[in-house]
């Protein structure tokens, strides 16, 4: 028997959480703030918004209350979950079964693991993040909550990536690095030197907007 998963947020990134759901055995059912004006994602349908699911939490109508939120933007994500949180939900953590994950890192609920990713030893992963496609996040790194590493990004040892902060795609990270909470760094990037909070930083050297 399989497990039923409600899945928070019907966009590009909901239909990759959900394929990986379904290759990790779970059946998904979609709720979406836009409904019922937005009635379907691809061949899945919406069931109702945020609020409605809400409201079926602890009735007979559905079989178990897991739940990941999947929305990209960090703010509304964090939103979300919290939200989902204290009506008694469960947020899980899915990783791709391709993925790497070191015996002893720490990867907290609410977190997504996609293919390729590599979480090595000590490196710890807060509350509902996103390790996207083939990231690689190296030993004794922090993730902290919300936080989106993008797909190719390389967080060379002992990194620490601030709550909410956006890692744009292929974007390089020297060791002991520190980038604050809020902040974006654009795609591509190499990042040499502290990000201070909520800074926008892109460039090889990565340098801040406010700075440039």
């Amino acid at each position: 028997m399989t497990k039923e998963l409600a899945i928070v947020g019907a966009s590009g990134h909901g239909k990759v959480i959900a394929d990986l759901a379904e290759l990790l055995g779970f059946t998904v059912k979609f709720y979406d703030d836009a409904y019922p004006n937005k009635a379907y994602i691809e061949h899945w349908p919406i069931n109702g918004t945020c609020a409605d699911l809400i409201a079926l939490n602890n009735t007979a109508i559905i079989s178990c209350n897991d739940v990941v939120v999947a929305i990209g933007n960090n703010e509304i994500r964090a939103s979300k979950v919290q939200l989902l949180q204290q009506n008694g939900f469960n947020l899980i953590s899915l990783v791709h079964p391709t993925a790497i994950i070191s015996q002893y890192a720490a990867i907290a609920s609410g977190t997504v693991v996609f293919a390729g990713a590599i979480v090595n030893a000590f490196a710890k992963v807060g509350l509902g993040c996103i390790i996207n496609t083939a990231a690689v996040i190296e030993h004794d790194c922090i993730i902290d909550e919300f936080a989106h590493i993008c797909p190719n990004v390389t967080l060379a040892g002992s990194v620490t990536v601030g709550c909410k902060s956006w890692v744009g795609v292929g974007t390089q990270v020297r060791q002991l690095i520190k980038i604050g909470n809020n902040c974006l760094i654009g795609a591509g990037s190499t990042v040499i030197k502290n990000i201070p909070d909520n800074e926008t930083a892109y460039g090889s050297p990565a340098v801040s907007n406010n700075k440039a």
